[in-house]
């Protein structure tokens, strides 16, 4: 047995922890360097700026296809090889991305580093697995706090460094430290045999018997799906809000504005903990709670630069104490089924991110900024309905159990 092996049985040391944290948000971090840089994209190419924003659909979809197909095998398959396999190919993505010589080749780039990202959600609930009994969430907390945190830098870094030495120094910059950081995770991950078997025809139906078996997973993935949601609708239409009257802010200044969003990241680990103590309903609550407050200080954020920041603070606090509990829970129900829960859970919750910007920006171009901010409410208040339709169907189920 190889001293990463022994490492891993004695449990998940803080160094390791930070190592798979700072891969998860380089990881997903890349899937984002290209939204500042749709300008820079679309003159380099001579290509529509519509064109040159369908990079960020390609993103997106090649993202959610990597949830469906490759985070399963995270419970058939050898963690550690699976997880280096996947950050080496989203290196290579990005590399193609930086060496693009024309647009397809830039989508090809992009798709690949999308799709092999979830690298990301596989190492989420490896962590989970190494870490002492009753830290999982903790390890979940401080997981999300590295992605999140890669997904901010990567928007606002992507642009500052174009200024240096184009658009593609970014990707060169990404490529070459995730070749780097799968060389580290082959070294220190340790092996761990999977605690299941089966074949790649028998996961469909893995998947939806564990959906279906789970009353948890689902009630925690539709309130996630709807907070997500809420959240999105907010990052879809920010940006024309603040560019427009009565603020008229620029590129640079918006992406400072998004920066707030570190506050609610850095509240992951401490969360994390809280849903370790037993207090995980609590913290869900607190976070639909934040949630509805933060998108009531959004309705006066139309003509207030302030309030509008106070809101985007409450709603990023609000969505990763909801986030970082209820994918603890979900995480929970059965240790060996802990990358197909994920998978579920992470594919809801992208789903619904889309959901909500489409759902925000036709009611943008409708109703404005009001508009939006009643699908905000909306969405978080069909989250609470669900998590107190869990409530009481874990008091009948108790009932039961009594009778």
């Amino acid at each position: 047995m190889n001293r990463a092996a022994q490492r891993g049985e004695r449990g998940l040391s803080r160094g390791l922890l930070m190592l798979m944290a700072v891969t998860a948000g380089l990881t997903v971090g890349g899937n984002y360097l290209n939204q500042p840089l749709i300008d820079e994209i679309s003159g380099y190419f001579h290509v529509s700026i519509s064109a040159a924003a369908s990079s960020v659909t390609v993103a997106q979809f090649g993202y959610g296809l990597g949830l469906l197909l490759l985070v399963p095998l995270g419970d058939m398959v050898d963690r550690r090889k699976l997880a280096v396999i996947l950050v080496l190919l989203a290196a290579a993505g990005q590399l193609v991305a930086a060496a693009s010589v024309n647009f397809p080749m830039l989508l090809i780039g992009t798709g690949t580093a999308a799709v092999f990202s979830v690298a990301a959600q596989v190492l989420v609930p490896f962590a989970s697995d190494l870490a002492a009994p009753g830290k999982g969430g903790s390890a979940v907390g401080t997981m999300m706090t590295g992605l999140l945190i890669g997904i901010l830098v990567a928007r606002a870094v992507s642009g500052m460094l174009s200024l240096v030495g184009g658009w593609t120094t970014v990707y060169w910059l990404v490529g070459g430290l995730l070749l780097v950081i799968a060389a580290m995770l082959w070294r220190q991950l340790p092996t761990v045999a999977p605690r299941s078997r089966f074949s790649l025809t028998e996961l469909p139906a893995s998947m939806i018997g564990a959906w279906l078996r789970f009353p948890k997973v689902r009630t925690r993935s539709v309130m996630s799906f709807m907070l997500f949601a809420a959240m999105s609708a907010c990052f879809a239409t920010m940006t024309p809000l603040l560019a427009g009257a009565p603020f008229g802010l620029g590129p640079a200044t918006i992406g400072l504005v998004g920066l707030l969003g570190v506050i609610g990241a850095l509240g992951a680990g401490p969360i994390g903990r809280l849903a370790d103590r037993g207090l995980g309903t609590q913290v869900v609550a607190l976070g639909i709670g934040l949630l509805l407050i933060g998108w009531i200080s959004m309705w006066f954020g139309s003509a207030h630069l302030a309030m509008f920041c106070l809101g985007f603070i409450l709603l990023d606090c609000g969505l990763q104490a909801a986030h970082v509990t209820n994918l603890a829970v979900v995480q929970s129900q059965d240790t060996a089924l802990r990358s197909r829960l994920n998978s579920i859970y992470m594919t809801l919750y992208f789903i619904g991110g889309a959901v909500g910007s489409a759902v925000a920006v036709g009611l943008w171009d409708r109703f404005g900024w009001h508009g939006v901010t009643l699908a905000g409410i909306g969405f978080v208040l069909a989250a609470a309905l669900v998590l107190v339709w869990e409530l009481l169907g874990d008091r009948r189920r108790q009932h039961r159990e009594r009778a």
